[in-house]
């Protein structure tokens, strides 16, 4: 019942109602988007493309434009370019002066990076469209589908629908980080990957039933709770910090008059998972590699064994090494993304010290060598989250489709962007006098 009132409360704040409402109807509309086959494309013959890429690498894919690649949709690429583009600006970021500029001029220079990140988008697509389009056939759809042939008229067409498509995706994700709730961009891929789990787990459940050695519904409750304890687990990664003590010598706070504290002290958390997902998605990009290094190599010993280990997302050597890289990228990821040499300079300057360790250059040694301790675990608690779905497919017998959302890439979007919308939903309550969705109870009274 309390958890009922705080959802009612939620509906009393017009500007947060207005928000939700906004971002529902945008995410409506990408979802609808993804429905519309491109033109001279017979929806009717797509069957085969939607086996063919509903499992390995392209049913990740997939699952991340929520069916949109499988069913040749006008969204078939998805935002999944856009963020192929943060992530090149974030890391160029780091060895060209001019984009270091940028990240210091504040709004301006954010404005003019995300400038550039669009532009990027758009290239990254004219690269891609093609090459989805070519792979069509091969992934099952025949010639009678291609109702206007395969010619070049065809291919500029799809091309630029393909482009305009993510591009629209993109304004659909700023516009509901800017007029809605939540992060847009990890919205619109959260939604798409929800969109899936229905399919899956209705396949799953009827793959249980069949016959009377697959479990029954007993072994569904048991990957259920299994799933559950998966979640929580995959929310502590998330939401777990370590907290460094903080003492501020001397403070000026105002109010009218000025007065002087003395010895407050605070805290500086240090996210256990610094990095989120991105490692999880440079690994993925990697293990790429193999396969295409066994496809060069052809029917030699060792070009087979690659295709044969690196082609199954679920197999032995293909997890292995996607955990080894995961812990890699996770070290790589935090040591560009965590600035302790800043964290540490904007502590001088604010008057702010760690106890026992001197302002500045030990603080910030002191801080690095923090992130490496606790770095470890995360990045094994990660890669162990990471490879969780090839666990339950080899020894639980769980379908692949189903398996995705049993940990990795899939899993820790949902659950970090569902913790971030909950976070900002939060907000307005609390601004607003309301209990928040994270701690229910009665409503707050408004402090004169």
């Amino acid at each position: 019942m309390k958890f009922i009132e705080t959802l009612k409360n939620v509906w009393k704040i017009t500007e947060l109602k207005d928000r939700i409402m906004l971002t529902l109807g945008l995410l409506l509309v990408y979802r609808f988007g993804a429905q519309v086959v491109l033109p001279g494309i017979d929806a009717s013959q797509l069957g085969a493309l939607a086996d063919n890429t509903d499992q390995g690498i392209l049913g990740l894919l997939n699952a991340f434009t929520g069916g949109a690649f499988a069913n040749a949709s006008v969204f078939a690429l998805g935002i999944m370019p856009y963020i192929s583009a943060s992530i090149v600006v974030q890391l160029m970021g780091i060895a060209i002066p001019y984009l270091q500029k940028l990240q210091k001029d504040g709004e301006s220079g954010r404005k003019k990076i995300n400038q550039i990140t669009r532009w990027l988008t758009i290239g990254i697509c004219l690269v891609q469209a093609p090459g989805y389009l070519a792979s069509l056939p091969a992934l099952g759809i025949p010639s009678s589908a291609f109702l206007l042939g395969t010619g070049t008229m065809f291919y500029v067409s799809s091309v630029i629908i393909l482009v305009t498509g993510t591009v629209f995706a993109m304004w659909l994700g700023e516009k509901i980080t800017d007029k809605g709730i939540g992060n847009g961009i990890s919205l619109l891929i959260m939604v798409g990957i929800i969109a899936r789990m229905p399919v899956s787990f209705i396949q799953n459940y009827a793959s249980r039933l069949e016959g009377g050695g697959n479990g029954g519904l007993m072994m569904v409750l048991i990957e259920l709770v299994i799933w559950f304890v998966i979640i929580l687990l995959s929310i502590m990664l998330v939401m777990g910090v370590r907290k460094i003590a903080v003492q501020y010598a001397r403070r000026t706070a105002s109010g009218g008059y000025e007065k002087n504290v003395f010895g407050s002290r605070q805290f500086l958390p240090l996210k256990l998972n610094a990095s989120g997902v991105m490692p999880i998605i440079f690994a993925q990009a990697i293990m790429f590699v193999p396969t295409l290094i066994g496809k060069g190599l052809g029917e030699g010993a060792v070009g087979q064994w690659l295709q044969t280990n690196f082609a199954d997302i679920f197999g032995l050597w293909y997890n292995v090494v996607f955990a080894l890289l995961i812990i890699v990228f996770t070290y790589f990821y935090t040591a560009i993304t965590v600035p302790t040499n800043k964290m540490a300079d904007d502590l001088k300057r604010s008057g702010g010290f760690i106890p026992g360790i001197r302002p500045g250059t030990e603080t910030s040694e002191y801080l690095d060598r923090i992130m490496s301790q606790i770095t470890l675990p995360g990045s094994i608690f990660l890669a162990m989250i990471a490879v969780f779905p090839a666990v339950v497919v080899q020894l639980m017998g769980v379908q692949p489709g189903w398996a995705l959302f049993f940990g990795g890439t899939s899993l820790l979007i949902m659950v970090g962007v569902a913790i971030d919308t909950m976070q900002q939903v939060n907000s307005y309550l609390l601004n607003k006098h309301y209990d928040g969705l994270m701690k229910t109870g009665k409503n707050r009274k408004a402090v004169a």
